[in-house]
């Protein structure tokens, strides 16, 4: 048998998986060092992907408890934009199937848009099912941000069907809820249905931002999402404030000067 050269050999597992790929290079009779760095290349994607499964295993300490107390449908809420100058907040409520890991997914705020953006749709595409609701800066003012934030979280999870048994939430409780609530202090980085439900709220939130930057190019609403940074609060300070501004949240000096 001819021997392989090294791009026949990564075509043969190019698709298979790093188990699989492994065992393969293993297997073949000749090893030169072009394979054996190849072996080393697979051992170290194996040893992160174990190290990927454990840390997704770990988020799913809220839900198997609560799967064992009976809870069959388990939904994480999370909310994005409750400090913002500006803009709605988008709450997102998500039921993952059971045991599903999704590699990659954690808290929002630890993960580049790019890989928020990629996650949003595999989040999406594999949930029994989710919902995203925004309440926008009126309401805000009307209501204060808190029962805004509920009310977002509460829109949401009227979406799912079906409807859940348990939701796990960021530190909030909500009423008028039926199914049996718990609130997880920092739950994005603790349970994976939280983290899962905090990209897609992130995510969406970030979109309905970058479009009212194309309203309102002045104010930079697409670099800082209508967060109170210093370039937003000189922004507000020379053009003063437009439609989707918080008025409860802007500092009445920034207005006189």
């Amino acid at each position: 048998m001819a021997k392989l050269t090294l791009k026949q050999i990564q075509e043969q597992v190019q698709d298979k998986s790093i188990q699989e790929a492994i065992d393969y290079l293993i297997s073949l009779e000749t090893c030169g060092s072009s394979v054996g760095r190849l072996l080393e290349k697979y051992y170290r994607l194996r040893e992160k992907h174990d190290k990927e499964t454990e840390r997704l295993q770990n988020m799913l300490s809220y839900e198997n408890k609560a799967m064992q107390e009976g809870c069959t449908l388990i939904a994480g809420v999370d909310e994005a934009g409750r400090g913002p100058l500006a803009g709605p907040v988008v709450a997102a409520a998500v039921i993952l199937p059971k045991g599903l890991l999704i590699e990659g997914v954690n808290d929002s705020k630890k993960l580049s848009e790019a890989k928020r953006e990629a996650l949003f749709e595999v989040i999406k595409e594999k949930a029994v099912a989710y919902g995203i609701a925004a309440v926008g800066e009126k309401s805000i003012d009307d209501i204060n941000i808190l029962n805004a934030t509920k009310k977002a979280m509460f829109d949401a999870i009227s979406q799912l069907k079906p409807s859940p048994d348990c939701i796990l939430l960021d530190a909030v409780r909500l009423e008028n809820i039926d199914a049996k609530q718990v609130p997880i202090i920092k739950g994005d980085s603790l349970s994976l249905n939280i983290a899962a439900a905090s990209i897609l709220a992130k995510v969406t939130r970030d979109r309905l931002i970058r479009e009212y930057d194309s309203v309102y190019p002045e104010y930079g609403f697409a670099v800082h999402k209508g967060y109170g940074t210093p370039q937003h609060i000189s922004a507000i300070k020379k053009f003063g404030l437009c439609p989707i501004h918080r008025v409860s949240f802007i500092n009445e000096s920034w207005l006189s000067e």
